[in-house]
């Protein structure tokens, strides 16, 4: 007999609705679109030709509905790998978990899931504006120690080769990498650069700025920028794509991160229209999910 989940684990409102997101399974489309600001999620859901459902509660939004055929729901996280902890479980619990018995099913469903954000280059080369394909996120957030998960013998090696040589001491994070769906990630070529992503626990030191409070890593950019593997560098930096892969790996989803390139870190540029950037970056991943 298969194990029931406790209310405790498991929170349901009082209209049967998972808690944080506030989504019935029926709501729920299995092509979802995950993005950080609550408001970019109108951004997205206004290319729809119909929307049949739309939620909030607290930071996190949900709209779903149809582009021509194709059912697509789009969900804001908010911030960090914190967020995308509830996020991505109770996403996997509404289509993975029978709310009535409160067991696992016995045929699950894998999810599709596409993050569309914005990130900062780490790369001289990678101008603002640009869009970049995560082809592995590299965590220093934590997230992902507290799962059990395998790495891939590809994944093992790149890690060996960060630890190497980027300097994180004891106690700050223990850093990991996981790849983004191959399958997926093929669909978005022309026109997107391609590169690690470092996902950091915060905006300010964790990203190496310095306002007031003085860094315990002040040469993390320069070691992330230098870092080479076989073909592989690292891109850019944000703060959930890590955390998207590695639960994707975890509860057995297809993930991929797009970021729009709203800052490059070592010509100290900034976007002097992001949200041209990012509406672009909506409109040419809806072309590609609708397919």
């Amino acid at each position: 007999m298969a194990q029931r989940i406790a209310e405790s684990e498991l929170i349901l409102n009082s209209r049967g609705a998972v808690y944080h997101l506030d989504v019935r399974p029926e709501e729920l489309a299995t092509t979802i679109i995950t993005v950080g600001d609550p408001d970019r999620v109108p951004t997205v859901s206004k290319h729809f030709d119909r929307i049949e459902f739309t939620t909030q509660h607290r930071e996190f939004v949900t709209h779903t509905g149809y582009l021509g055929s194709k059912r697509i729901s789009v969900v804001s996280t908010g911030i960090g790998t914190d967020n995308i902890d509830i996020v991505l479980n109770e996403l996997d619990a509404l289509v993975n978990i029978d709310f009535a018995s409160r067991t696992i099913k016995d045929q699950l469903t894998r999810l599709q899931i596409v993050r569309l954000g914005t990130s900062g280059a780490l790369q001289g080369d990678i101008p603002v504006d640009a869009f970049v394909v995560s082809s592995y996120g590299l965590g220093l957030d934590n997230l992902l120690p507290y799962y059990l998960f395998e790495n891939t013998d590809a994944e093992k090696l790149l890690l060996q080769s960060f630890r190497g040589q980027v300097e994180v001491s004891n106690g700050v994070a223990v850093p990991y990498i996981i790849s983004a769906n191959e399958a997926l990630a093929a669909r978005f070529k022309d026109g997107f650069h391609t590169g690690i992503t470092v996902t950091c626990p915060g905006f300010y030191a964790p990203q190496g700025r310095a306002l007031r409070g003085p860094l315990s890593h002040p040469h993390l950019i320069d070691q992330l920028t230098q870092f080479r593997f076989e073909q592989h560098r690292i891109t850019n930096f944000e703060m959930e794509t890590s955390g998207i892969y590695g639960l994707g790996r975890v509860l057995g989803h297809e993930t991929l991160s797009i970021s729009a390139i709203v800052a490059n870190r070592i010509a100290q540029q900034f976007s002097n229209d992001g949200a041209a950037a990012v509406e672009l970056l909506i409109t040419r991943a809806l072309e590609v999910l609708a397919q």
